[in-house]
């Protein structure tokens, strides 16, 4: 009987520290990092996969030059991410002549990342603020406070679907998986040893449901174009699988297994979703109803099947929900909150429903009224702490990253902390 993979393995990322490289096999070595990096060794000089954000670069040269002090010679980026990208400056610095190397997409997405870094550090500091501040005390510890401004690095060559290259006798495919994780994704083919290195492919944690839109702000992914990129890698049949996050897995048969099952849970919740638009279904009952079979199971600790659901229907059907003519304009439901707290004779009112709704376990329905009187009122403390309790039972209730970061969040939030920003390009 399947024990799924993903109840053994870690989920949250974590940024490069200076103890966290170690060796894979006899000429690869892995420095974890906010997204891992991967030093291939030969006898003619390394390739590096990925290369951290600027202020890790540092930090992942340090470990890596514990195990190896021969010339880099390329540098492959698996996706355009900020945490993939950022660190090629200074790898370019300490290496001359050293070749970045991406998919054609790459340009493009560096490029979309850059116009909305605001908006990306602003939505992703919730999550990732407490991660960076550890980092900063565990560099300055080590004497490094100094750090590498974020690189948005212009790779040497660029490929459209597969690019090989050979050094000392190691023979590397390059294969095109664009749109699974970003427009520019790939994954690094080792034939000979029968590895592949997958960059963030299927999401930051191995064998959960990927995000098909985070919600931090990014663009939507296709389902079906992520469930091909999982199939293109079960056709390499690799052995090992040497992940964008936390420890390499082991074994063809365990691996055929794990990627069968996402795929074919990828296919079940779009198909389900799809029958239930064709069927008139609103969003909010497919996101409730549709869930997966027992052997289709797999985590859901950083994208979550509801959230593909919706993610899914939008794809397809846009921002209109048809739900309501007021979603064609400006003007927003909480235009009319004051009214309804007039209404109701008062907050207070509407702030002792919530309680009861939360007494009745409604967790939702009462930050539901909740947020009309903070709309209305946000120093209200009463409504303040009714909503704080419903998100202390919420975070106890969650598994997933991103949901449990934001929970911690808005909790700070009502309790009057104030929340600092990440650096610009987090997460």
């Amino acid at each position: 009987m399947r024990e799924p993979l993903y109840r053994q393995r870690p989920v949250e990322p974590n940024p490069a520290s200076f103890d966290s490289a170690r060796r894979i096999n006899d000429f690869i070595v892995q420095c974890e990092a906010f997204s891992n990096c991967y030093l291939l060794q030969t006898e003619q000089g390394d390739i590096q996969v990925n290369a951290g954000m600027g202020i890790e670069a540092p930090v992942i040269r340090h470990n890596f030059a514990a195990f190896s002090d021969a010339p880099l010679r390329y540098l492959v980026l698996t996706q355009g991410h900020v945490d993939h990208v950022g660190g090629v400056a200074h790898f370019r610095e300490h290496n001359p002549g050293m070749q970045v190397i991406a998919q054609a997409g790459n340009p493009e997405h560096q490029a979309y990342d850059a116009r909305l870094a605001p908006f990306r550090a602003d939505r992703s500091a919730f999550a990732f603020t407490p991660k960076f501040a550890a980092a900063f005390g565990h560099y300055a510890e080590h004497g490094y406070t100094e750090f590498p401004p974020q690189d948005t690095p212009r790779p040497d060559i660029l490929f459209q679907d597969r690019h090989s290259l050979s050094l000392g006798g190691l023979e590397v495919e390059l294969i095109a998986v664009p749109g699974a994780e970003t427009n520019d994704s790939l994954v690094l083919w080792l034939p000979q040893q029968r590895i592949c290195l997958t960059g963030n492919l299927f999401g930051c944690a191995f064998g959960h449901f990927p995000n098909l839109v985070t919600i931090r702000g990014d663009r939507y992914r296709d389902a079906l174009t992520v469930a091909a990129a999982v199939q293109t890698v079960l056709d390499l049949a690799p052995d090992t699988l040497l992940y964008g996050h936390h420890g390499p897995i082991h074994g063809a048969a365990l691996i055929r297994e794990e990627l069968t099952v996402l795929r074919d849970a990828i296919h079940h919740v779009h198909d389900a979703t799809v029958r239930g638009m064709n069927a008139g279904a609103d969003v909010h009952s497919l996101m409730r109803d549709i869930a997966l079979p027992a052997e289709l199971e797999v985590g859901q600790g950083y994208g979550k099947v509801a959230w593909s659901v919706r993610a899914i229907f939008e794809h397809y059907a846009g921002w209109f929900h048809h739900a309501s003519t007021t979603e064609l304009y400006a003007t927003p439901r909480s235009a009319v909150h004051a009214d309804l707290v007039e209404l109701a004779g008062g907050a207070d009112t509407i702030t002792q429903r919530a309680r009861d709704r939360l007494g009745a376990g409604d967790y939702l329905e009462a930050l539901h009224l909740l947020d009309i009187v903070l709309s209305v009122n946000p120093g209200d403390s009463a409504a303040a702490q009714v909503a704080a309790a419903a998100h202390e039972t919420l975070l106890e209730q969650s598994d997933n990253f991103w949901l449990s970061a934001w929970l911690r969040h808005r909790l700070e939030a009502l309790r009057g902390g104030a929340a600092q920003d990440a650096p610009a390009g987090a997460g």
